[in-house]
């Protein structure tokens, strides 16, 4: 399988090598961009680029806070691979050596020995000058970086590690859907996903506006196609759906005040708060969710849009929990798969995270 050529904008400027801007990084200078990413071997079922599947190699890295990395994390339950590739979860608080290890004993990673993501990227290649991101896979014998290639990461997830999926797996990425799901997925990067980004690190007051109207074009177009719809692309649940949720779990708490997006919240829009509800109650995606994580990162990383590091009390969550009636819609979240089953007690999301 080959990369959708356009799944998420210009790879020349818009893929991403730092999942969120570093923490000493100068807003105001210039329009937010992303960078493609650096490290983009696959690790795929024949080991074409030197990394084969194989359970038990490789340690995904994660960022409860990240939009980007909560993709992998929720595609790695929702297949079932807890078992065959283990999960780092790292400090939402970076400095300015990015992703730490805080949050072990130690101050290490239990499985890679390291207390910064930077090691696994230092391994790989000495003197490495771009930013730290997650998510990252990591080759656990050699503590060498595999890949940050966030786009391509869960895709390989999906239609890769096949042999590994545990019973009963659904199709994120099935094969008679890919255009469209591809299609769906460029469009939502382009105006929401990064959109949110652009509008929050806006240089200039136009450059914020152009971007604040792309979210909310994107907004009120899903709101018309989730109206009929349950789910993005077919009946079922896909990788459209897991892109845009991680977007849109973060836009109350985060998006709405901190990044200026705040024509209305998700909240106030019946469609798209009871897709993002059903999806949040679905197992594989609310229960990967830490909100505690996620507003410590962005209100005490991005000291350029929030410099006191003051961290807001709300959104109540309790609503997250309330009816949402999109099963009236039909359809099923598991295609002829099934449900995953119960979280590894050792990556359950604390109580602080959760409602």
């Amino acid at each position: 399988m080959t990369r959708p050529a356009d799944s998420e904008g210009d790879p020349e400027t818009e893929t991403a090598p730092t999942s969120e801007p570093a923490a000493n990084a100068e807003y105001g200078s210039k329009p937010f961009k992303r960078s493609r990413s650096h490290f983009a071997d696959r690790i795929t079922a024949d080991g074409r680029d030197g990394w084969p599947v194989e359970a038990g190699r490789y340690r995904l890295v994660a960022s409860r806070a990240c939009p980007w990395a909560s993709r992998a994390v929720i595609s790695r339950r929702l297949l079932g691979l807890e078992d065959a590739l283990s999960l780092a979860i790292a400090d939402p608080i970076q400095d300015d050596r990015s992703w730490r290890f805080t949050l072990d004993p130690g101050g290490r990673d239990p499985v890679l020995g390291i207390r910064f993501l930077s090691e696994a990227y230092d391994a790989r290649e000495s003197g490495y000058p771009g930013g730290v991101s997650v998510p990252a896979i990591v080759d656990v014998p050699s503590g060498k970086l595999v890949t940050n290639d966030f786009q391509q990461i869960t895709l390989d997830l999906a239609t890769e590690w096949t042999a590994l999926h545990r019973p009963g797996a659904p199709d994120l990425y099935p094969e008679a859907r890919r255009a469209e799901i591809d299609e769906v997925i460029a469009d939502n990067y382009r105006d929401l996903n990064n959109g949110v980004y652009r509008a929050g690190f806006a240089a200039q007051q136009s450059e914020y506006e152009d971007a604040y109207h792309d979210v909310f074009r994107r907004l009120d177009l899903l709101s018309e196609r989730l109206a009929q719809h349950r789910y993005l692309v077919g009946d079922t649940i896909t990788e459209a759906d897991i892109r845009l949720f991680t977007t849109l779990v973060r836009f109350d708490a985060v998006y709405h005040g901190h990044f200026k997006c705040n024509r209305f919240k998700l909240a106030e829009d019946p469609v798209l708060w009871s897709y993002t509800k059903d999806l949040y109650q679905t197992p594989g995606f609310g229960d990967t969710v830490d909100f505690h994580h996620i507003k410590q990162h962005y209100y005490r990383v991005h000291t350029g849009i929030n410099p006191t590091g003051i961290v807001p009390l709300g959104p109540d969550l309790a609503s997250w929990l309330t009816p949402h009636y999109r099963e009236e819609l039909g359809g099923r979240p598991f295609g002829d798969g099934t449900p995953p089953g119960p979280v590894p007690p050792s990556e359950e999301v604390p109580a602080t995270g959760r409602p």
